[in-house]
């Protein structure tokens, strides 16, 4: 397979989408099955499988696809989310390799046991700023994309942006926020995206209605701005890509980033998010029936 020159499986877990944080039913279907000869584009939300397709008829291989489709999913927030966590396995056919992405956020340095037992709290929270950890899945997509893929962050994000400038939102997810208001409410950064309609009855986006997210659009934006910027100067693809991620992690974005939490209530700060790496593992492999079977190490989220 030419187009597809790493094959790519990724387990993405998200710290603060919906699909984590609120009950979201899946609901049955009588789709048949798909088959294809070149590649396949598999997520759980349509419009990201798009993506995924869209990238693959460019000639992008799987990590570039998988890029796509892992960045417009997140637009969609229910089930993953910018300021979540990506892990992934990839598999190179040319080193006959497997190796792990682990972009799992960490707990800010200020989420101490004595800080919380100071607040009164046997357990940190399970929702809010307090509940954060430093956003894996930004620093996930662009390692994997610079170390794998052979796109740019401009062409692979391009899906994601005009998502985030608009889509029209499915019912399951649009009635997950109108159940989960009271919370949402909380929060005012979240009742400004989520809760369009303030005040009215319903104060959720109605199924179908576009949803618009043009603070994250404006992030992306910025990512790209800075990989075309380094291109311009002469830097490698992934040099550019990597710029975008230090302007993420080190730059602009990151002092909204801490700004935003800590006004919140929150403890992320920007050493926080400058101290964080994206780990690339070796991970763990057992046999069964003579078939090699790899996952993800283990590291504080057990085994499953």
């Amino acid at each position: 397979m030419k187009k597809a020159s790493l094959l790519i499986c990724l387990m993405l877990l998200s710290a603060m989408g919906f699909g984590q944080s609120f009950n979201v039913f899946p609901v049955q279907t009588q789709k048949p099955p798909l088959h294809g000869k070149h590649w396949m584009a598999i997520t759980g939300k349509p419009l990201a499988a798009t993506a995924g397709a869209m990238i693959f008829s460019k000639g992008g291989n799987a990590i570039d696809a998988s890029c796509a489709m892992l960045a417009s999913t997140c637009t969609m927030w229910d089930v993953l989310a910018w300021g979540g966590e990506t892990q992934a396995l990839i598999y190179n056919p040319k080193t006959k390799k497997v190796i792990a992405i682990n972009a799992l956020g960490v707990a800010p340095t200020g989420a101490t046991p004595e800080f919380f037992k100071g607040k009164g709290m046997k357990y940190p929270p399970r929702y809010g700023p307090l509940a954060a950890v430093t956003p894996g899945t930004p620093g996930g997509l662009m390692t994997m994309l610079a170390e794998y893929g052979t796109m740019s962050l401009k062409e692979v994000l391009a899906p994601a942006m005009q998502l985030a400038q608009g889509y029209p939102i499915e019912a399951q997810t649009a009635n997950s926020i109108e159940r989960n208001k009271d919370e949402i409410k909380k929060w005012p950064y979240s009742t400004k995206v989520f809760l369009p309609h303030l005040g009215e009855k319903r104060e959720a986006p109605e199924p179908g209605e576009v949803f618009v997210q043009s603070d994250l659009l404006a992030t992306l934006q910025k990512l790209v701005d800075t990989e075309q910027a380094a291109l311009k100067k002469g830097k490698s693809r992934k040099e550019a890509i990597y710029a975008a991620y230090d302007r993420f992690y080190k730059g602009d974005i990151a002092k909204e980033i801490a700004r935003g939490s800590q006004e919140q209530g929150g403890l992320i700060t920007e050493q926080d998010l400058a101290n964080w790496k994206v780990k690339i593992e070796e991970p763990m492999m057992t046999t069964y029936r003579g078939i090699e079977v790899y996952k993800l190490q283990q590291w504080t989220q057990g085994p499953a």
